[in-house]
């Protein structure tokens, strides 16, 4: 079954993304990345005879595969070009739910740093301040006083 996979998935590849990588995932099956459009194809084999489980999802900053959006189970004895159907479908469903658009960036991380944003300034010389002020050059003052004056 795996090379039935493969060999459509290929195929299939090549009908929808110049640009794609096809490799084989841990349960069997078959994935197609497409990095260019941030999108991940899987084709799984199914219980049923001549079937595939076929998901869609997109590709997060780091390389990694989001969860499937979207999945479907075709029959895989149709054409390339009603597989390719599908999977557009199936795109375009994953990319109607995708809230923001990948890789965008948000204020806070565009200016590099994870910090909340400054409080308004206030004055820094309040009552209290005056106070200590006076009462310490009250004490110079009668320093001066005892030293020099005499």
């Amino acid at each position: 079954m795996y090379t039935e996979l493969r060999e459509t998935a290929t195929e299939l590849a090549a009908v929808l993304w110049r640009e794609h990588t096809v490799y084989r995932e841990r349960g069997g099956g078959v994935v197609i990345r497409g990095e260019h459009v941030e999108r991940w194809i899987s084709l799984a084999p199914t219980g049923g005879r001549n079937q595939a489980r076929l998901r869609a999802g997109r590709l997060l900053d780091g390389g990694t595969t989001a969860p499937a959006r979207s999945e479907t189970v075709v029959d895989l004895s149709v054409g390339t070009a009603e597989l390719a159907a599908v999977c557009r479908r199936l795109l375009a469903d994953v990319a109607a739910a995708e809230t923001r658009p990948p890789r965008a960036r948000t204020e806070r991380q565009a200016k590099g740093r994870g910090a909340a944003p400054r409080p308004p300034k206030r004055r820094h010389t309040g009552l209290a301040s005056w106070a200590v002020l006076i009462c310490v050059a009250g004490v110079v003052g009668l320093w001066a006083y005892h030293v020099f004056g005499g």
